[in-house]
C-alpha cells in the first residue's frame, strides 16, 4: 500500500464522523473570498475577503480537454482531470460541485420553510456558501448552480486564467494576478474558514437559529478537509512551484485561525440575538443532553480543568482551544503559557459581563493569531507530530475532554498528525496499518454525539495515542 492509498483509507474512515460534521458544512463550502495578493499576510478578523472585484470566469473556462477536463490523469504537469474528480458525484471529493444542487433538496427545502426564506436555491442566506459568491464582474460563462467551483477557492480568474498555464509563468506572478496562495496554510485556513465558520459578508454565517431548523453543526479541521478536497497531487512540479505541504503545521494553522475567527465573530453584534446570547458560539450538547426527573440525581456533565465557569453555565466551544494548547507547547513554547492564561481568563470572563467577555476575547484573538504565524512561520521537525499526539493524551489535556466536539475534533487531530507522520517518511504504512484498530476505537467513541461518554473516549483516545507514541 502507498502512502496515498493509506491516506485515501484514513479520509474514508475520517468520514465516519467527519461526513456528519462535514457533509452541509463541506457542501457549505470549503472555501470563499478572494485574498488578492496576499504576499506573507495572512488575513484576520471576521473575513478573509478582499475587496479587489477580480472578474469571476466560471467553472466551464477551466473545462478544456487542454486545461482540467480530462476523464484521464494524464497531464504532462498537472493531473487535467480535476473537474472530474471535483465532480464526483457521491464521494467528500464531489461535495463543492454538489453545494447548490443540495438546496433542492428535502432537507434544505424544509430548513428554508422553517426560516421563512422562500426557496432555498435563491435565498442569500444559503448561496453565501452553497454557490460561489463571485464579489467582482461575473464572465458569461459563470454560473451559480454549478455550486462552489473554482473561483471559490483559488480566487477570482479573470486576471490570470489566461496567463497562468503561458511558459514561463510563474506561482508568483499568478499570485500577483489575483490567484490565491493556497499552498499557504494562513491563506487557505483563511478561505475555508469564511463557509466553514463565517465571514461579514451576507450568507456567510450559520447561527443557532439555522441549526435550530435542521442545518448541522459547524466544525473544521484544515488538513483533514484539504484531504477530502484534493483534486491536485504534490508531485516534484508542484513542489518546485509551491513546496512541499507540511501536514502538522497546516493542522495546527487551521486550529489557530479557526478560534481566532471565532472569538473575532465573538466581540461583534452577530454574538448576540436579541436578549440571548448567540448560541452557535457555545457547546451544543452542554444543553441538549438528556433530562430525567427520576428520585436520585443524574449527573449528565463533567467538571473540566480548562474552564473556571460555574455549574450550569453553557461553556463556550472550546474545541479548538483544547488542541491549540497541546500544540503551543510543542510547536511555539514560547505563547503555550499566554494562551493558557488567556484561555482561563476568557472562560472566566464570560461567567461576569458582556464586556469583561469581549476584552478577555480580543486579547485571546491576539494570542492565537500570534500562534497561527508561529506556526506557519516554524521549521519542520521531524518529531513534531509524535510530541503533539503525546500532548494531546497528556495529563494536562486529556482531562478536558468532557465534552463531544472538543473529543470528535482530538480524534480528527490524531488520525491527521499519524497520516503527517506518513506522508513525511516518519512511520512506514504498514506501521500505521497495523495500529488503524486503535485509531478506529477512537473514532467509535465519538460516531454519535447522542452515546458519547468522556470516560470512554479518554480510555480510547489513549489507546490511540500510546499506539502511536510506540511507531516512534
Amino acid at each position: 500500500m502507498t502512502a496515498g492509498e493509506a491516506n485515501k483509507q484514513r479520509v474514508r474512515r475520517a468520514t465516519g464522523i467527519a461526513v456528519a460534521l462535514f457533509t452541509l458544512a463541506c457542501v457549505a463550502a470549503l472555501c470563499l473570498a478572494l485574498l488578492g495578493g496576499f504576499g506573507e499576510t495572512r488575513a484576520t478578523g471576521a473575513t478573509a475577503s478582499n475587496a479587489s472585484g477580480r472578474g469571476f470566469t466560471g467553472v466551464a473556462s477551466c473545462a478544456g480537454s487542454t486545461c482540467h477536463g480530462r476523464m484521464v490523469a494524464d497531464g504532462k504537469i498537472v493531473r487535467q482531470d480535476e473537474l472530474a474528480r471535483w465532480q464526483e458525484p457521491s464521494t467528500p471529493g464531489g461535495a463543492h460541485s454538489r453545494a447548490f444542487n443540495i438546496l433542492s433538496g428535502q432537507r434544505s427545502q424544509q430548513i428554508a420553510a422553517t426560516l421563512g426564506i422562500g426557496n432555498a436555491a435563491s435565498a442569500g442566506e444559503c448561496l453565501g456558501c452553497h454557490a460561489t459568491p463571485a464579489t467582482g464582474e461575473r464572465g458569461a460563462r459563470f454560473l451559480t448552480n454549478d455550486g462552489v467551483g473554482c473561483e471559490a477557492c483559488h480566487g477570482g480568474a479573470a486576471g490570470w486564467i489566461s496567463s497562468h498555464y503561458a511558459v514561463g509563468a510563474t506561482h508568483a506572478g499568478n499570485v500577483a494576478r489575483g490567484m490565491v496562495p493556497l499552498e499557504k496554510p494562513t491563506a487557505r485556513a483563511a478561505v475555508c474558514l469564511d463557509c466553514h465558520f463565517g465571514s461579514a459578508r451576507p450568507g456567510q454565517f450559520v447561527t443557532h437559529r439555522i441549526m435550530a431548523a435542521g442545518h448541522p453543526r459547524i466544525s473544521f479541521e484544515l488538513d483533514l478537509f484539504s484531504s477530502m478536497q484534493a483534486h491536485h497531487d504534490e508531485d516534484a512540479d508542484y513542489a518546485a512551484r509551491k513546496g512541499r505541504t507540511d501536514s502538522v503545521r497546516m493542522w495546527a494553522v487551521g486550529q489557530a485561525m479557526a478560534l481566532e475567527r471565532a472569538l473575532s465573530f465573538y466581540q461583534t453584534p452577530r454574538a448576540t440575538e436579541g436578549v440571548f446570547p448567540e448560541f452557535t458560539f457555545f457547546d451544543c450538547h452542554s444543553c441538549h443532553r438528556r433530562i430525567t426527573d427520576q428520585e436520585s440525581r443524574v449527573k449528565t456533565w463533567e467538571a473540566n480543568p480548562g474552564r473556571p465557569i460555574p455549574a450550569g453555565m453553557p461553556p463556550f466551544n472550546d474545541e479548538n482551544m483544547i488542541m491549540l494548547s497541546a500544540a503551543a507547547k510543542v510547536a511555539a513554547p514560547a505563547l503555550a503559557a499566554r494562551f493558557d492564561a488567556d484561555s482561563r481568563a476568557f472562560h472566566g470572563a464570560l461567567a461576569k459581563d458582556r464586556a469583561s467577555a469581549i476584552a478577555a476575547a480580543s486579547r485571546l484573538a491576539q494570542t492565537s493569531g500570534a500562534l497561527a504565524g508561529a506556526f506557519a512561520s516554524g521549521a519542520s521537525s521531524a518529531d513534531l507530530g509524535f510530541a503533539i499526539v503525546a500532548q494531546i493524551d497528556s495529563s494536562v489535556i486529556a482531562p478536558r475532554f468532557t465534552d463531544y466536539a472538543g473529543s470528535a475534533q482530538a480524534v480528527m487531530a490524531i488520525d491527521t498528525l499519524l497520516n503527517a507522520m506518513v506522508k513525511s517518511g516518519r512511520v512506514t504504512v504498514g506501521a500505521a496499518a497495523g495500529i488503524r484498530a486503535d485509531i478506529n476505537r477512537a473514532y467509535a467513541a465519538v460516531k454519535d454525539a447522542n452515546s458519547y461518554r468522556p470516560a470512554d473516549f479518554r480510555s480510547a483516545l489513549g489507546s490511540a495515542t500510546r499506539a502511536i507514541g510506540a511507531l516512534r
